[in-house]
């Protein structure tokens, strides 16, 4: 029998549009407007046409993070390839201990979730001693593979700085689908600066998580995308190559 401590509290729908695996193809062209992507949340992340930098959704608006790591208002008009939005509710909060970087602060969040079977948008508001950030660059078509096209991205390096880290745990089960473990963009206070996630180092900070059951997965009708190779014999190494880059 189920203990109903390690349940949700109740149905929440996640939205992603296209698969992980899909982009790591190099499937850079989107079908979907980042107006459309607001009709399905006000908290996400993503990316843009032709990689054209890193997507943050948070509070409602769509923020693009460029290669330099500078961050603009995104267009409603412009397009995404691969995104994932939810609402926001925050179900579960908790103070990040200080000075705690990010494969600690993995292990707190793991031992707040009811259950790994579930999918979790992740909230992390606050001031950060540092923050490490890459962000992708605008591609030109043909378009490269992933791990191709982020092997030259430069690395950004923020300290004593105010911002949120935007983003999803997702299980296991949904590697290809979308990116397994926690997957998260930061945008600083200002809304001036951001990128992909690599390291950081909390200082005041709270963990906002939102429990979702639901998975609305959204699939490109497009040539490129039918004739796109979605089970790579080496999925987990190219993971690891575009999304830790270690």
């Amino acid at each position: 029998m189920n203990d109903v401590h390690s349940l949700p509290v109740e149905r929440h729908t996640i939205f992603q549009n296209s698969l992980m695996t899909a982009l790591l193809d190099g499937i850079y062209d989107g079908e979907m407007t980042v107006s459309e992507l607001l009709s399905h949340g006000n908290f996400g992340i993503g990316t843009f046409d032709a990689l054209d930098g890193e997507m943050v959704i948070v509070d409602g608006t769509c923020y693009q993070l460029r290669g330099d790591g500078t961050a603009r208002v995104a267009d409603l008009k412009q397009r995404s390839p691969y995104a994932v939005t939810t609402n926001f509710v925050p179900r579960i909060v908790q103070e990040a201990p200080r000075g705690l970087t990010r494969a600690e602060i993995s292990g707190i969040i793991d031992a707040l979730l009811p259950s790994k079977n579930y999918m979790y948008a992740l909230r992390i508001a606050g001031t950060f001693h540092d923050v490490t950030v890459r962000t992708v660059t605008k591609q030109r078509k043909p378009y490269r593979p992933m791990v191709e096209a982020v092997d030259s991205d430069s690395e950004l390096h923020v300290t004593d700085t105010q911002g949120v880290i935007v983003g999803f745990r997702t299980p296991v089960y949904e590697k290809g689908i979308s990116v397994p473990g926690c997957h998260v963009h930061f945008i600083d206070a200002a809304r001036t600066c951001g990128g992909h996630v690599l390291d950081f180092t909390v200082d005041h900070a709270s963990i906002s998580i939102c429990p979702g059951t639901d998975l609305q997965l959204r699939l490109p009708l497009t040539s490129d995308f039918s004739a796109a190779n979605l089970d790579p014999h080496d999925l987990d190494q190219q993971l690891h190559a575009t999304e830790v880059k270690d």
